[in-house]
């Protein structure tokens, strides 16, 4: 038995209805204020107030900074760039950020091609314990930093690396690449398997699969891992204690901790001065990439 037409009209109305209802759920002010403006603002505080505090202390007066009782501590009447002029111009700082760049994009890209060849062969090469072989890589990035630069110092130290940039380019990929290795193999099993069998049935070998199809499809999870691996290299602080130890060869974490350190006191202008340095690239860099980073994160999760 079908429906008459002004059952079916009746019917479509009420669809229409109940649609415009759910939709003009946010168009009240209050509820738009309470349910996208107001987590939006805290959850905006809580990341840009890092900043604000870093920004503030680097231009506050030592008076103010030592003094709380008669300053605030949330805003200053009088800054002062004389953090930022000791940073720049009475030590090395721009040395240890170059240190610091060369250090972050050679680890970065060693452990992104080795990670490459990883995640193509166990996501794509059938073979017995692949899957496994995927799971103790991912468990291998589980294991704390704290606990193996105590092996790897005695091997950078045998190898006379100790105190050069090759004792943390080396290291690094230990924490770098089964990360970066689980996340490519999520996005290489996001692009479809029968392109690599058209290929096959045309000639074409693993290593042209891999150069002319998988690596240019995997643009936006080679930025992902590219993003995370350089952020990780970057920040890193024990590594970089522990295996360096001249002045000129320190990196940006390390040398501003250490040379602004007078016994039990801290120029706290100039280490926030060149905290908030340091991280000036970390958020060009995730400002012009963070598309690509989400949808390569949302690619490894599904798989």
């Amino acid at each position: 038995m079908t429906d008459s037409p002004t059952l079916a009209s009746r019917r479509s109305a009420a669809a229409v209805e109940d649609t415009s209802e759910g939709m003009s759920y946010l168009e009240t002010l209050p509820r738009r204020l309470v349910t996208v403006w107001l987590p939006l603002t805290i959850i905006l505080f809580v990341l840009l107030f890092p900043f604000y505090w870093m920004a503030l202390t680097s231009v506050k007066p030592d008076a103010e900074l030592l003094n709380l009782d008669s300053a605030s501590p949330f805003w200053t009447t009088s800054p002062t760039l004389k953090h930022y002029y000791a940073l720049l111009f009475e030590t090395a700082y721009p040395r240890w950020l170059w240190n610091t760049m060369f250090i972050a994009i050679s680890a970065t890209i060693l452990s992104l091609v080795s990670s490459v060849f990883a995640a193509y062969a166990i996501a794509r090469l059938r073979y017995k314990g692949s899957q496994t072989v995927g799971g103790l890589i991912f468990l291998a990035y589980l294991v704390p930093p704290s606990i193996l630069f105590i092996p790897l110092s005695s091997v950078v130290f045998q190898y006379g690396l100790f105190d050069t940039p090759f004792a943390l380019i080396l290291t690094y990929p230990t924490i770098l690449i089964p990360f970066t290795t689980w996340l490519l193999m999520g996005y290489f099993r996001s692009i479809p398997f029968e392109l690599e069998e058209c290929a096959l049935i045309d000639g074409a070998s693993r290593w042209q699969i891999l150069t002319k199809i998988i690596v240019p499809l995997s643009i936006p999870g080679l930025i992902s891992a590219f993003i995370f691996a350089f952020t990780l290299c970057w920040n890193e602080y024990i590594y970089a204690l522990t295996f360096l130890s001249s002045a000129d060869q320190k990196t940006v974490p390390v040398a501003i901790v250490t040379s602004f350190t007078d016994g039990d006191a801290y120029r706290w202008g100039s280490i926030m001065a060149g905290a908030l340095f340091g991280s000036l690239p970390l958020v060009i860099l995730y400002a012009f990439f963070v598309e690509h980073y989400v949808s390569a994160m949302t690619g490894a999760v599904k798989e």
